[in-house]
């Protein structure tokens, strides 16, 4: 079927984004795995080709779009190449939603233009040892200064992705005492400098996919943060955080969808060459029903998707209409990708093959945003349950 999600504008945008992954990112992409991160000026790179200021309002120096689905090309080209852009998805689509939306003037100014050009990399920096998705149960604090001009920061964050490399990190941190009546009150976002005495970056975790992405643990001892890095209100945070919810499940639904297509293609383009008894496997009926049960999937997978989207621009898409695409497209990621990795037998096996990389990298499509049991909750609760 015609897809119809995307337009003339986002299909010469997809053409640039394919041709600067074979150029420049499909040659070098081992040297990035196995350096466990993708090197610095790679992002000033993506800078330079204006993925980053997709919608950056103009004054700021970006192209003032509007719309999601630029940022979901991205993904699904990054997806059919088997690669990735490191830990710049957190800072387009995770990071750039609080900055538009709760920055004051003096803020976007004196931020979105590095933002905009890659010389300034963010993370957001909410997960603790121990709390998991217990955001509430945080135990980082910020306490103001007596003369009110700084906050002082201590604690401790893991699961940080992109926090070896970010130069600014969107610290979630206790701002009042945790409250038995109301948990998520007293919350509040700090823009912290990365080069700040006493922010430390604890170690670089090693995970089981995603190696290109830097992920890390983040200590701060007694950080000084001026008042004016502060992000919005004091002690408003959780209500900010939920507001860009269903567009982060939704990114991380894309994925799952497009790194499914990528494995089908993958696996009928190695079942059509490789032979065994004397012929292909691609030749083979059971071949033939997996990869056809497979791209069924994947069907389904894009109808939810493309309608999410759809949503999203129009400004229409629920909380638990995000959590029941998250829902759906990595639990069937999950079943798709290891088909296509069965498909290439031993083979599959072997880190040389994309397949490998894309069975590692979506496991953890199933646990990070919220988790599939989560999303089940959210879901449930809107039917009433």
């Amino acid at each position: 079927m015609r897809r119809t999600v995307f337009n003339e504008d986002h299909e010469a945008f997809r053409a640039t984004i394919r041709a600067f992954i074979e150029a420049e990112v499909v040659p070098v992409y081992d040297e990035w795995i196995a350096a466990g991160q993708a090197p610095r000026d790679f992002y000033r790179e993506l800078g330079e080709l204006g993925v980053f200021g997709i919608e950056v309002p103009e004054e700021y120096g970006g192209a003032g779009e509007t719309s999601f689905k630029f940022n979901a090309v991205i993904t699904e080209e990054c997806a059919r190449a088997g690669v990735s852009f490191g830990g710049s998805s957190v800072h387009t689509g995770l990071c750039l939603p609080y900055l538009l939306a709760y920055a004051t003037e003096e803020q976007k100014q004196r931020w979105l233009p590095p933002f905009v050009s890659g010389d300034m990399m963010t993370a957001i920096a909410m997960t603790e040892p121990g709390t998991g998705s217990d955001l509430a149960g945080m135990k980082t604090t910020a306490k103001l200064s007596d003369d009110g001009t700084h906050y002082v920061l201590n604690g401790a964050k893991t699961f940080i992705t992109g926090g070896v490399l970010a130069d600014r990190v969107i610290v979630c941190a206790r701002t009042s005492p945790l409250s038995a009546e109301d948990r998520r009150a007293g919350i509040t976002l700090l823009v912290v400098d990365t080069t700040s005495e006493g922010y430390a970056v604890g170690r670089k975790l090693d995970k089981l996919g995603l190696k290109t992405s830097d992920t890390a643990e983040l200590s701060f001892t007694d950080v000084k943060v001026p008042v004016t890095d502060r992000l919005g209100e004091e002690g408003k945070a959780f209500s900010y955080l939920g507001q860009n919810l269903p567009q982060e499940r939704l990114g991380i639904a894309v994925g799952a969808y497009a790194q499914s297509a990528a494995a089908v293609r993958f696996a009928t383009e190695y079942v059509q060459q490789r032979e065994v008894f004397g012929r292909s496997v691609a030749s083979f009926q059971n071949t033939k029903f997996v990869l056809a049960d497979c791209q069924t999937e994947v069907d389904a997978m894009q109808a939810v998707v493309d309608r999410a989207l759809d949503a999203l621009d129009a400004g229409e898409l629920t909380a638990a209409d995000a959590a029941s695409a998250k829902l759906f497209t990595t639990e069937r990621a999950a079943v798709v990708i290891d088909k296509c990795l069965q498909l290439h037998g031993g083979y599959g096996y072997m880190q040389e093959y994309p397949i490998s990389r894309l069975y590692a990298d979506t496991r953890v499509s199933r646990i990070y945003g919220g988790t599939s049991e989560v999303m089940r909750s959210i879901v449930a609760k809107s039917m009433g349950l």
